[in-house]
């Protein structure tokens, strides 16, 4: 059965990878037939046909690999006479025909991440309704009921934006010594208070507290730990965190049968936090929080060591209601937060914030199309199959957006080309032309090559990152 259910998984992955590529080239079919420009071959796949059939002046072909399409003009790649040819189109008509396929790319997006959206019971908005206990960012200035609007100047339309943009903050040195930071370690020393309650209970209590006592034990922590995020000092913070440490020993009366035991803060030599400025909207008018910090931890002692933080959302945000509007609404701003994240990303990868090692080609994107699934599986198969589908509009997405990047071979270099024949009224010499999109079709596919070398090579030594 194991075996069915993930065949059944890889053949929904082709058949979803062939859709994004069929829609790709079929935008650029459509609008050049559209424009009178003639379609010598359009084809699904690459390799040796499988099937193919001649209908007026188009060969359709279905090829062995599904690993790419295409949609060969006349007159695209060489010169022609043809006066139906590409090149002898009008700029504004090829204008068209170039962009179609990107175009296809996002409305594929749109379609994979709507049946994403419609299942989900609830939304995410980016309005904070509380914190976890021992939160970062509420001893910074961030409150319950502000409507996060924008970090470090990233632009926040729905809770994809913020979680992006709170993974990729910087992970600074702060000041040891800050308030901000004892309070923080106030909390944490709470939070581990209820940590040992939990885990002692049978020895403390004589049994294992139930779920419900547990969740009234995690509520008193939360409730008190409120006082230390508003402390103004530092006395004020100790103060705080040791009534909620005799809050919780107060619970079933332990007091009664052993001391609470209030832990020391001391300052240390260098602490680290992934932190930005953070604008909200509250009671009505924007306002600006400079160095808000988030959660900061390590995830292992090898990652204390290398000193490699990671960070999460130390806050809870409100719930949106699922209607008719709401599904349109989040499927619009989720589709073009992956735009967005792509860029950003791009945008990064030049700064040096992201490698090479962040990269990844074919290989890649099956392998993690492979991991999603399997993760999903845990779950059922409804899940696999959605988890594939999300990743699917994510690939649509990035695909869209690469395209239209401007070099040289990608459709964004054949745009500028473009462009800059309408702004001189004539077109650039094709040979040229035609050297400049060789040259940067050899780069790219060298490019491929060596970041598909490098999965290989991370799945082979087993360092492909984890989900």
């Amino acid at each position: 059965m194991q075996i069915l259910t993930t065949i059944a998984l890889i053949i929904i992955g082709i058949l979803l990878f062939e859709f994004i590529i069929f829609a790709h080239e079929f935008g650029h079919f459509i609008t050049a037939k559209k424009s009178g420009v003639q379609v010598n071959e359009f084809a699904l796949g690459m390799g040796p046909k499988l099937i193919s059939f001649q209908k007026g002046e188009t060969r359709y072909s279905l090829r062995l690999f599904p690993i790419g399409g295409f949609c060969a003009m006349e007159g695209e790649d060489a010169n022609s006479d043809n006066p139906r040819a590409f090149t002898n189109a009008k700029v504004w008509k090829r204008m068209i025909i170039i962009v179609a396929g990107a175009f296809m790319n996002f409305v594929v997006g749109f379609l994979l991440m709507f049946i994403v959206v419609v299942q989900q019971p609830v939304f995410e908005s980016t309005i904070v309704s509380g914190f976890i206990p021992d939160s970062f960012s509420a001893n910074c200035g961030l409150q319950a009921g502000d409507k996060i609007v924008d970090v470090n100047g990233y632009g926040i339309l729905n809770s994809r934006d913020l979680q992006f943009a709170i993974q990729t903050l910087p992970c600074e040195d702060v000041d040891p010594a800050s308030l901000e930071v004892y309070k923080q370690d106030c909390a944490i020393e709470a939070r581990n208070t209820f940590v040992y309650l939990r885990d002692h209970a049978k020895e403390l209590y004589g049994a294992e507290l139930t779920d419900d006592e547990l969740q009234t034990l995690y509520n008193i922590l939360s409730e008190n730990n409120k006082a230390i995020n508003a402390a103004a000092s530092r006395e004020e913070a100790y103060d705080a965190m040791k009534a909620s440490i005799d809050k919780m020993y107060e619970y079933k009366n332990l007091s009664a049968t052993k001391k609470p035991e209030y832990p020391t803060i001391t300052v240390r030599d260098e602490r680290q936090r992934f932190q930005g400025d953070v604008t909200v909207e509250r009671d009505g008018a924007r306002q600006k929080l400079e160095n808000v910090q988030f959660y900061s931890y390590y995830a292992s002692e090898e990652a204390k060591e290398q000193k490699k933080a990671s960070v999460m959302i130390d806050f809870y945000v409100e719930p949106i209601e699922k209607t008719f509007g709401s599904v349109i609404s989040q499927t619009v701003t989720q589709t073009i937060s992956m735009g967005k994240t792509v860029w950003q990303s791009l945008i990064m990868l030049v700064q040096g914030r992201f490698s090479i090692n962040d990269l990844s080609g074919p290989v890649g994107m099956t392998k993690a199309v492979s991991m999603v699934a399997q993760e999903g599986l845990k779950v059922n198969f409804l899940s696999a199959v959605n988890n594939i589908i999300f990743i699917m509009a994510l690939i649509t997405v990035n695909l869209g957006v690469v395209n239209l990047l401007p070099f040289p071979a990608l459709d964004g270099g054949r745009f500028v080309f473009l462009v800059v024949e309408a702004i001189i009224r004539r077109p650039l010499p094709r040979k040229f032309e035609y050297i400049v999109n060789g040259v940067g079709l050899a780069l790219l596919l060298i490019f491929i090559a060596i970041i598909s070398v490098k999965d290989i090579w991370q799945l082979i030594t087993g360092t492909f990152p984890t989900i």
